[in-house]
């Protein structure tokens, strides 16, 4: 793990397992207890052609009974993909693409047998959407031990197509050590989507639109963060999905209010954080929106300079990587 202090300037190389030490009681940790769902699909067309689909978003009030339900989602195949292609899935599920919609996605209607649970089935035959330089993603036979272990270890809310990956480092263990040392561990949860990890592509970077994502930031977690903040306490956001819900939550006064819906907040150099006081995550790559928050809440030349350093000392990045603290 690398320490950024932003006041001293300072670096420092220490293992995650020191995490606590930087704690103070009176403090406030929160973490996004999103869960993963098992969003990727491999199936088949008539002509027996591979189709791999990622479910994105699922229409609410369309297709209520149980073995019937409609998508929005990305797909693939080895040929090209046409309007109405049929594919099928293990259980005898069935989808059939409905064309786009106005973002690029496919709309895809699926269908299980009359009778059965199609959110049971989907569960079933779903692979973890794992980050793809991870080799074995597609192995059916780790399928089932990649749908829990590609979470966190406070994950309850399932809708997320990714996991959250700074929480990735904790363990209950490391939790329970920071309980004991008076700080409160609350949640929020925002259904980590497509707006988090597609790159920037334009060239002036304000131009760029962060898919809209739901999250849900309670009373409790809000009245929490509130009286920590009175208490002269800091307030500790695991991960840039917690800052981007604490942040699009927060008044001019820094005071957070209970919320839900959607967020879609870009946050660049220049933004004043209200509500975020220390930030653990990870290392991020570069034109990620990822990054220009951590530069936003560091300084750009900073997080530069630190992840030359980082990149020297052999630190990992992506999803699996190591971890960064910011202080």
């Amino acid at each position: 793990m690398l320490v950024l202090d932003r006041k001293a300037g300072s670096r420092a190389h220490r293992s995650f397992l020191d995490l606590p030490e930087y704690l103070n009681p009176g403090d406030v940790m929160v973490v996004n207890d999103t869960r993963v769902l098992p969003a990727r699909l491999i199936g088949r067309k008539q002509s027996g052609g591979k189709v791999e689909v990622l479910l994105l978003r699922k229409r609410e009030g369309v297709g209520e009974e149980r073995h019937s339900q409609e998508w929005e989602c990305l797909a693939q195949a080895s040929g090209r993909l046409r309007d109405r292609t049929r594919v099928f899935f293990e259980e005898a599920v069935e989808g059939e693409l409905r064309g786009r919609t106005r973002e690029g996605l496919w709309s895809l209607t699926l269908g299980g047998p009359q009778g059965g649970d199609l959110d049971l089935s989907l569960r079933r035959i779903g692979f973890a959407p794992l980050p793809p330089y991870i080799h074995r993603n597609g192995d059916r036979a780790m399928r089932a031990k990649d749908r829990e272990s590609y979470q966190t270890v406070y994950a309850q809310r399932e809708g997320a197509i990714a996991a959250p990956t700074a929480g990735l480092h904790f363990t209950g263990e490391i939790l329970e050590e920071i309980r004991g040392k008076g700080v409160q561990v609350v949640s929020l949860t925002l259904h980590v989507g497509m707006g988090t990890f597609l790159p920037v592509k334009s060239e002036e970077v304000e131009e760029h639109r962060l898919a809209a994502e739901y999250f849900d930031l309670s009373d409790r977690t809000a009245e929490t963060i509130n009286q920590c903040r009175k208490a002269g306490g800091r307030v500790w956001a695991v991960g840039t999905t917690v800052t981007r819900a604490l942040e699009s939550s927060a008044d001019e006064s820094g005071k957070v209010h209970a919320r839900e819906g959607q967020t879609g907040l870009f946050i660049l150099p220049g933004h004043r954080f209200r509500a975020v006081d220390a930030l653990v995550t990870n290392f991020h790559l570069p034109r990620s929106t990822l990054l220009m928050l951590v530069a936003a809440f560091a300084g750009r030349e900073r997080i530069l300079s630190a992840y030359e350093e980082a990149v020297q000392q052999g630190y990992r990045f992506y999803s699996y990587g190591d971890a960064m603290l910011i202080l």
